[in-house]
């Protein structure tokens, strides 16, 4: 989620400014989408002016103007688009997923109340700063005081699984998916609590400004009313010794009791941060920290400045900061570099990159791009895609603490360059834009489907081009937020699929093997949460690990998912992705995918042979029957020769297959049938 400062500029009497600065949304992303040039803005798009009196409700629901010109929206008359509303009991549309768990939220991480009477309410306000005696209205407070309980990013271990939340984070015992138990719940505020796993560690970012370097919850005094003619002017909180805004690091040797061991303050804080594995540095991890709020003052943390590049060379924007942790001395860990990684390499200038302008209201002119919001890195190929707000950078990380550019691109169809994946094999790169930063309504029917919505890249010779957009295809409600959000690969040999979240859009599966032509293959979606305002709401993440789809659902809690087989996806291809099994996962940082010479994995590729009709029918009828007999017989060594010698003939096809796709497919199979596994 990005920085939300329109709504900051709005409640900034509230003391709330700098709180909601750090939940992610910028002002724009926040708004309601922009209308077309000439066009009369809703009410709800105009910052208050009248500080003091109540103001207008962010939240409301509100349409989305016509389409520009020759864009195309997502569609109406898909099930999803008029699901019933609810918190537990609202409608559910599936296709290829089965539902096998909802674990909601531990009281521990629920405000308790739908009152906004209740004492409740003002006393988690209180904890988030906010203060001043502001006239929020009271549907709003509540709004406000749920925001802090938020589920955000997972990671997973072994037979666990952690989820962060604004408040904290659990552990799950995920041994058996579908009786999956709560472990832990540690409260420990400070947003987002995104958290990535290595060994016996744990890291959490931290980026709000009521997070305590001793994980208490009381956060620090409200801040006073503004003087007057500064209403609407954000403000740096005022300075606090034992403010903590970074990465936290706790040892999880028991998992029922995470130990803190480590604090890195950081200038910006840690919206997001990646975990680092150099192969050549066994004793060491790393950790790309991102941040994207605002810079505390140099009297909360030495060393610290907001200002542009022309007024201080040393300024905390752009840049990210890399942490060195020794494993063994996790205690020692520090910052060791602060790579610039947007300079112009030709003139030195360290706002190098611009986001060429947007589509987003008051946006059009180019702006610096001076913040990343996520970065994954894929150590197996030494590159990593960063998804830097107004730019998709790629970034050379064979040295892990000077990580260097190799390229950029922007789009104006973009507003806020968020996350990205690489295809398993390199040669692609799915970059999402958060278009409305998660707070916002933006797979209306009237919402172009370029906008807010992956963008698939091909990536040769470290350059990337873009080929397609891929956005949820059907259209979501008024008082749904809604927009490209988290996701990871689903093991799928021969294929490139990613397992996404979409917020209040649920969860979309989406095949980019043909990086120009992605589809959908399966998807999960609820009904809105309140059918008359918008309430956070949805998935935050949703990932595979070892057979399983976990979602990280914002209000509700974790929802678990298995796929199930269609026309587009077969029982083998989902078996064959069962076969690849993790120690570990933390998905920003990605792994290889290997599958193993087993026959089901051989089986899958047959079906996206039949499927795209590149071996002849017959001949797929007699590889099967071969792949059955050998199964059948236990692997006897008569039946296995006979696999064997068919493998030459698959071999040979590839060099005439009518797609790439395929001709790798063939030879993937070749290769399985030349060494079988049971």
């Amino acid at each position: 989620m990005k920085r939300l400062e329109k709504l900051g500029l709005q409640l900034a009497g509230a003391g709330l400014a700098t709180m909601l600065w750090c939940t992610g949304v910028s002002a724009q992303q926040a708004a309601p989408a922009p209308a077309p040039s000439g066009a009369q803005e809703s009410p709800a798009d105009q910052p208050s002016d009248k500080v003091g009196k109540e103001m207008q409700n962010p939240f409301a629901a509100v349409p989305a103007p016509p389409l520009p010109a020759g864009m195309t929206g997502s569609s109406t008359t898909d099930p999803r688009y008029k699901l019933t509303p609810g918190m537990y009991n609202a409608g559910e549309a599936a296709v290829g997923m089965k539902h096998v768990l909802l674990l909601k939220k531990p009281d521990a991480f629920q405000l308790g109340t739908d009152n906004p009477d209740d004492p409740k309410v003002g006393k988690m306000l209180g904890q988030m700063g906010i203060g001043g005696g502001a006239k929020i209205p009271k549907d709003l407070q509540i709004v406000i005081a749920q925001l802090a309980f938020g589920n955000s990013d997972v990671a997973f271990q072994g037979n666990h699984l952690f989820q962060g939340n604004f408040y904290g984070m659990n552990i799950f015992d995920i041994s058996d998916p579908a009786k999956t138990t709560l472990l832990t719940t540690m409260v420990c505020p400070g947003g987002q609590g995104d958290v990535s796993v290595y060994k016996n560690l744990m890291f959490m970012s931290v980026e709000m400004p009521n997070g305590r370097i001793d994980c208490g919850a009381q956060g620090f005094p409200p801040e006073p009313p503004p003087p007057a003619g500064e209403e609407k002017k954000p403000r740096l909180p005022a300075a606090q010794a034992e403010r903590f805004r970074g990465v936290r690091i706790f040892d999880i040797t028991d998992v029922k009791n995470p130990k803190q061991v480590a604090a890195v303050q950081t200038c910006r804080g840690s919206h997001t941060h990646t975990l680092v594995v150099d192969p050549n540095d066994k004793d060491n991890v790393y950790v790309y920290v991102s941040g994207t709020s605002f810079v505390r003052q140099a009297e909360e943390l030495a060393g610290c400045s907001g200002e542009k590049p022309d007024k201080d060379p040393n300024t905390a924007l752009f840049r990210i900061d890399v942490i060195k942790v020794p494993v063994a001395a996790p205690q020692d860990a520090k910052i060791v570099s602060s790579p610039r990684v947007f300079m112009d390499s030709r003139t030195g200038a360290m706002n190098g990159l611009s986001n060429g302008g947007s589509h987003d209201k008051d946006e059009q002119k180019p702006a610096d791009t001076d913040q990343c919001h996520d970065i994954t890195v894929y150590s197996a190929i030494g590159l990593a895609a960063g998804a830097c707000s107004g730019n998709g950078i790629l970034l050379d990380i064979k040295d892990p603490v000077h990580p260097k550019r190799v390229d950029a691109v922007n789009d104006p169809n973009y507003s806020y360059w968020h996350s990205a994946s690489f295809s398993n094999d390199g040669t692609k790169v799915v970059f999402t834009d958060e278009w409305g930063g998660g707070l916002g309504a933006r797979c209306r029917p009237n919402d172009p489907n370029k906008w807010g919505a992956d963008a698939i890249f091909n990536l040769k010779d470290d350059k990337l081009s873009l080929q397609s957009y891929y956005k949820l295809p059907a259209a979501q409600g008024d008082t749904e937020n809604c927009v490209a959000h988290n996701g990871s690969l689903l093991p799928v040999p021969g294929r490139d699929i990613e397992v996404q979240a979409w917020y209040q859009g649920g969860i979309s599966v989406m095949d980019f093997t043909d990086a120009a032509k992605p589809f959908e293959i399966a998807y999960f979606d609820r009904g809105p949460i309140d059918p008359k305002m918008l309430v956070l709401g949805g998935y935050w993440s949703a990932y595979w690990y070892n057979g399983y789809v976990y979602a990280s659902e914002i209000a509700r809690g974790l929802d678990i998912f298995e796929l199930t087989p269609t026309e587009s996806l077969s029982q083998n291809e989902i078996d064959a992705a069962k076969t690849v099994q993790r120690a570990y996962e933390n998905v920003q940082n990605q792994q290889k995918i290997e599958w193993p010479n087993k026959l089901v994995v051989a089986k899958a590729y047959l079906d996206q042979l039949e499927r795209s009709k590149a071996l002849p029918a017959a001949q797929i009828a007699s590889l099967r029957e071969a792949i059955r007999g050998a199964e059948g017989s236990n692997m006897n060594k008569g039946k296995v020769a006979k696999l064997k010698a068919m493998a030459p003939a698959v071999e040979s096809s590839a060099s005439s297959a009518k797609s790439p796709a395929d001709a790798k497919r063939m030879q993937a199979l070749a290769a399985i049938l030349k060494a079988p596994v049971a």
